[in-house]
């Protein structure tokens, strides 16, 4: 049942004014935490405003993190507050069922499958020194492997915090209040909250098995973005990869924009390194355009927190000239680090392998799905992305299962989604592929 402040006596119906009622009966306890709010249009029809006032209102409340939406079964006062995780990051995380057995929500790799750190560290100098403050930030000796494996000649590489950090760095750049960015949907969760926290405006990009549509980056070039990001390979939900022939479409799309300002292009390489796809940039077309982001993290270990940034010196260098007011460099140590993971022998083939069994796993499962009737594609990377009946059910249906996935609302912008979940496949063994995929069938068509 849901449950209302009294709005009678609301004077400013915007929004805005609508959030802050409702924001108010939160903080004094009027509403509580779990209690539903009424639908849309209950509200709507009680103040008499229009349907797309109460949702603004809505999505006001969720990007405070107040509120979380749940797809069909509604909108509700979030139980338990994480202050440091941002709104949609906190829709992804919830209560570990009675009786886990498996966490397949998180979208990390799998600790077994990353290369050992040992013999790095034995290499590593045992005093974490720097000659100078001001010394180049990315060490050359890292930097000239980086330049020989990056997709595109780069004016400027540098070194960064992990992918969002240098993702988020970029966009602080080139994205001002009132700007529009345009996002894959579904995307990534964090980047939604980014762009609303920059307070700039989220234009969706649809996708199909080849990676954005070119009919869809056309139209969304028409509100004029101030960037475009994606994910090139192994996209987080999904797990397509974009074809080289679609890269060369899209960079035909920007193009043909030339008498606009054409917007940069942000490139989230997350997977890279245990992507089956090849290697693929618009920037091999737009180079003075794009910024490609490879993250070492889904490889060689999240704890790492490094990745490499590379395109324009004109954004670049100014990028990097702010970071040294703040973190000013990423540890030389982690670098030095990163730089044996790249060139010896041993953990160079231990990525390999890692590549090959999540080859491996997410062709099982997919087979296993098969055999029961649900015909899926193989993704790249570690990620699952399954279609269901009914989100809420299917989360309820996997936890009595002893098995936690995301559901699939917070990776779009927009409560126009359709139901999923998105499973960490790449966790999934081939001894437990057919109780996963039994589960997986059962728990897509619960209602």
């Amino acid at each position: 049942m849901s449950r209302s402040p009294d709005l009678a006596t609301l004077v400013d119906r915007s929004p805005h004014g609508i959030a802050g009622a409702f924001g108010r009966a939160i903080r004094s306890g009027e509403l509580g935490p779990g209690d539903r709010l009424p639908t849309v249009r209950e509200v709507a029809a009680e103040l008499g405003v229009s349907p797309a006032t109460v949702s603004a209102a809505w999505q006001a409340l969720r990007r405070t993190g107040v509120v979380v939406s749940r797809g069909r079964s509604g909108t509700f006062v979030r139980e338990t507050p994480r202050a440091w995780l941002s709104p949609r990051q906190r829709g992804l995380v919830g209560a570990s069922p009675v009786g886990l057995r498996m966490d397949l929500s998180r979208g990390t790799p799998d600790p077994e499958l990353l290369p050992s750190l040992g013999p790095a560290f034995g290499r590593v100098s045992a005093r974490a020194g720097t000659g100078v403050y001001q010394d180049e930030p990315v060490l050359p000796q890292l930097r000239s492997v980086l330049e020989a494996t990056w997709p595109y000649p780069s004016e400027s590489i540098t070194v960064v915090d992990g992918a969002t950090d240098g993702i988020a760095r970029v966009l602080e750049q080139c994205v001002h209040l009132g700007d529009r960015v345009a996002l894959e949907s579904p995307g990534f969760p964090p980047f939604y909250d980014l762009v609303e926290s920059l307070g700039a405006e989220i234009v969706p990009l649809e996708m199909d098995d080849s990676g954005i549509r070119p009919s869809s980056l056309r139209t969304a070039l028409g509100a004029r973005p101030a960037a475009v990001v994606l994910q090139p390979r192994a996209q987080n939900p999904t797990g397509i990869s974009m074809s080289p022939g679609r890269a060369r479409e899209l960079a035909g799309v920007l193009s043909r924009r030339r008498k606009q300002p054409m917007p940069w292009v942000v490139e989230d390489d997350h997977s890279g390194a245990i992507s089956t796809s090849p290697d693929v940039s618009l920037g091999s077309y737009l180079p003075e355009r794009v910024v490609h982001v490879r993250s070492f993290s889904k490889s060689h270990g999240p704890d790492l927190r490094i990745a490499a940034l590379g395109g324009p010196a004109e954004l670049i260098d100014p990028l990097v000239a702010r970071r040294m007011l703040g973190p000013g460099w990423t540890s030389r140590m982690v670098q030095t680090i990163l730089h044996d993971l790249l060139t010896q022998a041993r953990s160079m083939d231990e990525v390999s392998e890692a590549r090959r069994q999540y080859f491996g796993r997410q062709r099982d499962l997919t087979a296993r799905l098969a055999d029961l009737g649900m015909v899926v594609s193989a993704p790249d990377g570690i990620n699952l992305w399954l279609p269901v009946l009914d989100e809420r059910a299917a989360l309820l249906h996997l936890a009595a299962e002893g098995i936690r996935v995301a559901g699939g609302t917070p990776f779009f912008p927009s409560d126009t989604s359709t139901p999923h979940i998105r499973i960490t496949s790449g966790l999934v063994d081939p001894e437990h592929a057919a109780e996963v995929a039994a589960a997986l069938v059962a728990a897509a068509a619960a209602a």
